[in-house]
């Protein structure tokens, strides 16, 4: 079992430099260009994929750091370019921790390798859960996978919203109820093909930040899919679902959700892109408030202006060792006892939203213009509180595992 350290080895070091790197090379170069198109940067999204940062091998190397670091540290640095580009780039990421969750080792190794494609035709993939009347309420989703025993498909009926790459992906999971009076404990997850009749793009959303990330609707219609694309197989469904009855009519402990599970998994490294997003604007407020003079001298002599830049630099570093501790606890096999990775991604949340608007006021007129980059990294930082959990989900599960009652 690894220690847990503060301190990066040489191997994360030269990662992590090397990150930074293509963020400053790459990635920040085309931030206010594709925030202003609203698109998908897939020139972008091949440099990544040409360098081999987006690539399964690469994401493979980090998920199983065993300090659990390296994904943290990835996110960061790459969420320090810039969000928008950076989601798209790791959106893929979702999808693929959804299928190593709840999939078998033959779809884990089937599946994950067509999300990325390779560096002359790259692919996404997207990870379908929301639904309009159903987004931290997973309980309230309508999504039905009804199985044809005589031919060994699910059919697929159903409305996902809010989906990062839907529509536009090579390889779609999408989370649907199989047994409704089990609640969240009757849903499951299912691999979409490519080119699988039935599943539609609807409405792509126009979006107060992260822009350059497509997230749209994925409509459903009689999708038929093969029982081999049930992640986790139906020996294994069935069983599952056979002891959340029993236990629905007993009472014990809870059984595990397939969306939760994922989300479980990634709450720490949402917390990352936070910090990389805080960190950012955090830089361009220093370096604005060293180098703007007002009354004949910098901005930053002024107290009002060192103490804020004093209170951002000390909540992004506790925001990150909560990241880190989390994050280290999820690799080595620590119990969540107290919520840690709810609590990671809450704090790092609230975080990038306070940082974010503190360096807009510092720059002051500046800073409410496009001239500069802390008015898109403020727009961008919304998100963070919002998805993957809102901080009001986060502080209900923290508060619901420090009481012992039931997460649903």
């Amino acid at each position: 079992m690894a220690e847990f350290t503060l301190e990066l080895n040489d191997d994360q070091k030269q990662v992590r430099d090397w990150l930074h790197g293509f963020a400053v090379d790459v990635i920040r170069p085309a931030a206010a260009e594709w925030d202003e198109r609203e698109e998908t940067p897939w020139p972008v999204i091949q440099e990544a994929a040409k360098v081999g940062i987006y690539s399964l091998d690469f994401y493979a190397q980090q998920f199983f750091d065993p300090t659990g670091l390296g994904i943290p540290m990835a996110m960061e640095e790459l969420f320090w370019g810039d969000a928008g580009i950076a989601l798209s780039i790791v959106g893929t990421g979702l999808a693929a921790v959804g299928v190593l969750a709840n999939g078998t080792e033959e779809q884990i190794g089937t599946w994950i390798p067509q999300m990325y494609g390779d560096a002359n035709d790259v692919k996404v993939a997207a990870f379908c859960s929301s639904e309009p009347d159903a987004g931290s309420d997973v309980a309230s989703m309508r999504t039905r996978a009804v199985y044809d025993q005589a031919k060994d498909e699910w059919v697929l009926n159903g409305t996902k919203t809010w989906a990062t790459n839907g529509g536009i992906a090579n390889v779609h999971v999408v989370v649907a109820v199989v047994d409704a009076e089990l609640g969240s404990k009757g849903h499951a997850s299912f691999i979409v093909p490519p080119n699988t009749p039935g599943l539609s793009q609807g409405q792509k959303f126009k979006k107060h930040g992260i822009r350059a990330s497509h997230t749209a609707e994925v409509v459903l219609e009689d999708v038929r899919v093969p029982g081999h694309c049930l992640l986790g197989g139906k020996e294994k469904l069935d069983q599952r679902m056979a002891r959340a009855r029993e236990r629905a009519q007993s009472g014990g402990e809870r059984v595990k959700n397939a969306a939760m599970a994922t989300f479980e998994a990634s709450r720490p490294a949402v917390g990352a892109m936070a910090v990389g997003t805080a960190r950012a604007a955090y830089e361009v407020a220093l370096d604005y408030a060293k180098t703007r003079t007002q009354f004949g001298r910098p901005i930053i002599d002024n107290q009002g202006i060192a103490f804020q830049l004093a209170d951002m630099r000390t909540q992004i570093d506790a925001a990150r060792l909560l990241v880190w501790r989390a994050s280290w606890m999820a690799i080595t096999g620590k119990p969540f006892e107290s919520a840690e990775g709810s609590m990671s991604k809450l704090y790092a949340s609230e975080t990038a939203k306070k940082v974010t608007a503190q360096a807009i006021q510092i720059l002051g007129g500046n800073g409410f213009t496009r001239e500069y980059p802390v008015e898109r990294m403020h727009r961008d930082a919304a998100i963070y509180t919002i998805f993957e959990g809102t901080s009001e989900i986060q502080r209900l599960v923290i508060a619901r595992t420090l009481s012992g009652m039931p997460i649903r």
